[in-house]
């Protein structure tokens, strides 16, 4: 079995979100788990087979049907390979989404479709007060309705005032998780415009706090194809990790990518 440590998504050299890259453990998804929980770290399992290139991705708490920062960090991988190709396909384990990888100078790709929403069967003004309880903020406003999109993971886009306001936000964690149950939504991500042009963002879909994600690729992605452009999305502050997120569309596809750097490289 074959470790590699990255970080990915960084805004600058020595940040940016953890992952590890396994190639060669057994096909055992209790054994996976097992050790992404050991290793308390987001873990890939690369699984390669006559030509054919599966990504399993394991979180210390849970499976995850798609992981960007850990795709990033698998095309690391594979393009320090003597002869990869230009674009490098592959499949996820759970629900074999293709996945399209391109590098351009030290910055990696993921080429991601929409996908089907589910059915949140209530009006906009509904949804917002239900947020308003889910967020823990009854006074807070709302600059533009909430609405769902996804690339892969559903997820719950709402938008805050500015900055302050973004990181004022101490949900519900729990009554977060089970909306997103009832809903088919993966969390809320919420996020603001930035006076430089940017955007920045919070992922809330843990019930530990101190879980939260210093980068949500398939959150970027989502909030692209809800805007309808690309953007350029920081995400981390409040892990301490800053991270960089940037986002274009080709077509009616939209590429999610940033920096993905080695953090150390060791057999297991």
């Amino acid at each position: 079995m074959h470790v590699h440590a990255l970080i990915c998504f960084s805004s600058r050299p020595g940040q940016g979100n953890p992952a590890l890259v396994i190639e060669g453990a057994p096909r055992d998804g209790a054994a996976r788990q097992a050790l992404a929980r050991e290793r308390n770290t987001t873990c890939v399992f690369l699984d390669e087979d006559q030509g054919n290139t599966q990504v399993d991705f394991f979180y210390p708490h849970m499976r995850s049907p798609l992981c960007l920062h850990a795709t990033l960090a698998v095309a690391a991988v594979l393009f320090a390979r003597a002869g990869a190709p230009a674009t490098i396909t592959v499949e996820t384990a759970l629900k074999g989404q293709r996945l399209d990888l391109s590098r351009e100078g030290d910055a990696y790709f993921v080429k991601l479709a929409p996908q089907a929403l589910p059915a949140i069967d209530v009006t906009p003004a509904q949804l917002s007060a239900q947020l308003r309880a889910l967020l823990a903020a009854p006074a807070i406003a709302l600059p533009s309705p909430p609405r769902v999109a996804s690339v892969g993971s559903p997820k719950l886009l709402v938008e805050v005032a500015d900055t302050d306001a973004l990181y004022a936000l101490a949900p519900d964690l729990a009554a977060i998780a089970d909306w997103g149950r009832q809903n088919g939504v993966n969390g809320i991500y919420a996020w603001c415009r930035r006076p430089d042009g940017d955007y920045e963002g919070r992922n809330f879909n843990h019930l530990d706090p101190a879980l939260e994600d210093s980068a949500t690729g398939v959150a970027a992605g989502a909030l692209s194809v809800a805007l309808g452009q690309g953007l350029t999305l920081r995400q981390g502050r409040a892990s301490g990790r800053d991270c960089l997120i940037r986002t274009r569309f080709d077509g009616a596809t939209v590429l999610v990518g940033g920096a993905a750097e080695p953090a150390g490289q060791r057999s297991a």
